[in-house]
């Protein structure tokens, strides 16, 4: 396949038809109404799939691409007084198709020409072709964050429209996508792409930045917009408008992709010297109704997928909840330091559901988890969705009133019948007297044990142990919470045993 300008201003008409972004000359200037038309342009015409880079960039290997680079120095906005820079990636291997990125500064647009000289590389790179129309796989940002003078990574967009970010002092972990399109759907997931990006120069001092997506794919377009402050949490303010070219009957809002390979819960299916392998451990939801839930994650041997019906849901997201060196004793990963994510919808959200989708994996370079929110009603084919919320990265970016869970282990009930469960609760100033405590355990599958509760005098908190007998069914939903003077004391601790 010849990559030609020609080819490249072919594929990118739809691009070339949206209003001019230009702030000079009695043109418009660029906002979020720019992107907003431009999406609705695409979804007015057929989808038109984006031409590839040329075939040696796809031909590289992993290690051949990992050597190209980025140099620092070339970065934009580098050495002058804005409070952000910005680094780019390559195109190929993984990520066939560019996307363009241009600048922003007082509603004026000039584009990020690609130059092979921004990067440097390894000898075995081949020669590979390139000029100003080829484009990058993604960005990155760059902030002062806990080293005066000097910048660090907290946020990187890169691959369809996968993005992830970092609190301070934190480890790169789970993604958040723009959108989710028929997960664990029988017929296959469709993955809508961030086509074109915008960054909004920052003035000196500024606190945020902006950055603006346009978004494609044979379903559905999209205008995005992203105001991110880097922190000890990082906060994403999102405001999306989607216009559905099909009627989306499955579609996931602000999805966060994760990993879980094991922990104590099934850790017996791995033979792996480190306690417990995952980037969260665990699904958090804030209900309309105000219960605070807890849904430890699993890695079943097929494909599961639970749902929780709500109206208005306060928030929701994935957690990574055990922060101790030596709950992993990996020096490698350091997943002790991986993020949470936390959801909070903006306006109403209506009724639908908080969706969980677990995949069965074997290696922890799967990730295996997403979760999103699911509206009830499809989103009709030519109608215009708008809808915002709010990213939060970070330890624990979610604080309740009530004690968390902290642990969660399973096993076979080795003096009696059936499995044991036991969960591990924080400390708290409602567990002064454990007596005082009412625990609440059910099952609409399995008959359960009473639990017993004692407190565990290594963590402070309170342990709740069960057991149950899951029979020949080849799984068994548990529930279980601690309850002081009728009110809730603890999460809800929700679980999908599976055989």
């Amino acid at each position: 396949m010849n990559f030609t300008r020609r080819a490249f201003l072919a594929s990118s008409t739809a691009l070339i038809l949206a209003p001019a972004a230009h702030a000079t000359g009695g043109e418009v200037a660029f906002d979020r109404n720019t992107v907003i038309e431009m999406a609705r342009d695409l979804a007015s015409r057929p989808y038109v799939e984006r031409e590839m880079v040329p075939q040696e960039w796809q031909d590289l290997n992993y290690e051949q691409y990992r050597s190209i680079r980025f140099q620092l120095e070339k970065g934009l906005w580098y050495s002058t007084k804005s409070p952000f820079e910005v680094d780019f990636f390559a195109p190929g291997l993984y990520f066939p198709r560019a996307v363009q990125i241009s600048t922003v500064d007082h509603g004026h647009v000039t584009p990020v020409a690609f130059d092979l000289d921004m990067f440097t590389k390894s000898e075995d790179v081949p020669s590979l072709p390139a000029d100003e129309t080829l484009g990058f796989s993604g960005f990155r940002l760059r902030a002062e964050m806990h080293r005066p003078g000097l910048t660090d990574e907290f946020c990187v967009f890169q691959g369809a429209s996968y993005f992830r970010a970092i609190g301070l002092h934190e480890a790169y972990g789970l993604s958040a996508r723009g959108l989710a399109l028929k997960t664990g759907d029988p017929d296959g997931e469709e993955f809508p792409d961030f086509i074109r990006f915008w960054l909004e120069k920052p003035a000196s001092g500024q606190r945020n930045m902006v950055v603006h997506a346009l978004m494609d794919s044979p379903s559905v377009s999209g205008a995005y917009r992203f105001e991110i402050t880097p922190g000890d949490d990082t906060i994403m303010d999102v405001s999306a408008t989607l216009f559905p070219r099909t009627d989306l009957s499955h579609v996931g809002i602000a999805p966060g992709t994760s990993m879980f390979l094991f922990d104590q819960t099934n850790h017996s299916r791995f033979d792996d010297f480190r306690p417990a392998v995952h980037d969260s451990d665990g699904l958090l939801i804030r209900n309309g109704a105000g219960e605070v839930l807890w849904r430890p994650l699993a890695n079943p041997t097929r494909l599961q997928i639970a749902s929780f019906v709500d109206m208005n849901p306060r928030g929701f997201g994935l957690m990574q909840r055990k922060r101790e060196f030596s709950d992993y004793a990996d020096l490698e990963a350091n997943y002790h330091k991986r993020p949470s994510l936390w959801v909070e919808p903006n306006g109403d959200w209506g009724k639908g559901s908080v969706t969980l989708v677990e995949i069965p994996a074997d290696q922890e370079i799967y990730d295996n988890i997403v979760a999103y929110w699911r509206p009830m009603e499809p989103y009709a084919a030519g109608s215009q969705v708008d809808m915002s919320y709010r990213l939060i990265w970070g330890e624990e970016p979610q604080h309740t009133p009530v004690a968390r869970v902290i642990n969660t282990a399973m096993g076979d009930n080795t003096f009696g019948e059936g499995r044991l469960a036991v969960i591990d609760f924080e400390p708290s100033d409602l567990f002064d007297d454990p007596e005082e405590m009412t625990v609440f355990v059910d099952s609409p599958h399995a008959e359960t044990s009473d639990g017993v509760l004692q407190r565990n005098p290594d963590t402070g908190g309170l342990r709740l142990a069960f057991s149950f007998e899951p029979g020949e069914r080849n799984h068994v939903e548990l529930r279980a919470q601690l309850l002081k003077d009728k009110q809730p004391a603890s999460e809800v601790w929700l679980y999908r045993w599976t055989s």
